[in-house]
């Protein structure tokens, strides 16, 4: 017989909102903090019944484990959007509010208007519907962990097509975050138009601009 595992303080944790606002909407983000790509962000809507084995949140969860919840958040959710905020908009207005720009899209995305969205971390995006901040809140919020797992797998889907564009980078092994490859990488063959140019200035100075 298959184990399951179900993490359902997860989804205890969205019941208790769910008295004062029924559609409930899960927003998480991936990618603040690599040098290179979009920000993207998610918003999920779950039914108070809806129960999703092996959920959690995205960093604690294989990359291959994603990927099939990827799929069964996408089949079993009331609701759902992807968006992004591009490389140019993180470099004019900042990560954060590229960060908050790509979630309002993410909740403005969806195909029915959330009562309460529930945003992980302690900034709050401005939405057209109310908004709590849960800090760690992919670690407690069912809907929330829904988000990060399609915001992280989606992000990493797009890291690797730009892997084949650019191979010079190896972005499918590092999904564009400053490690010592990228790193050397791009010592070697300077920024390409995917790379935040206001993340580089420690790395490449003065050949940045």
């Amino acid at each position: 017989m298959a184990r399951i595992v179900l993490h359902k303080e997860l989804f205890d944790f969205d019941s208790a909102y769910r008295s004062d606002a029924p559609v409930l909407c899960g927003v998480d983000e991936a990618g603040r903090g690599p040098l290179a790509g979009d920000v993207y962000a998610a918003a999920v809507v779950l039914d108070d019944d809806t129960l999703i084995d092996y959920l959690n949140d995205s960093k604690k969860i294989s990359e291959s484990r994603r990927e099939k919840l990827y799929d069964v958040i996408i089949e079993k959710a009331k609701a759902y959007c992807v968006a992004t905020a591009s490389v140019e908009e993180i470099d004019s207005m900042n990560i954060l509010n590229a960060t908050m720009l790509a979630m309002k899209r993410a909740v403005e995305g969806l195909s029915i208007t959330p009562d309460l969205a529930l945003v992980d971390g302690n900034r709050q995006p401005v939405l057209s519907c109310p908004v709590q901040c849960v800090i760690k809140g992919d670690a407690n919020s069912a809907s929330i962990a829904a988000a990060s797992v399609l915001a992280k797998v989606s992000r990493d889907r797009y890291m690797k097509e730009l892997a084949v564009k650019y191979p010079q980078y190896c972005f499918d092994q590092h999904k564009g975050y400053g490690t010592k490859l990228h790193c050397e990488m791009l010592r070697k063959y300077g920024a390409s138009d995917i790379h935040r140019r206001t993340f580089l200035k420690k790395i490449l100075g003065d050949e940045n601009e």
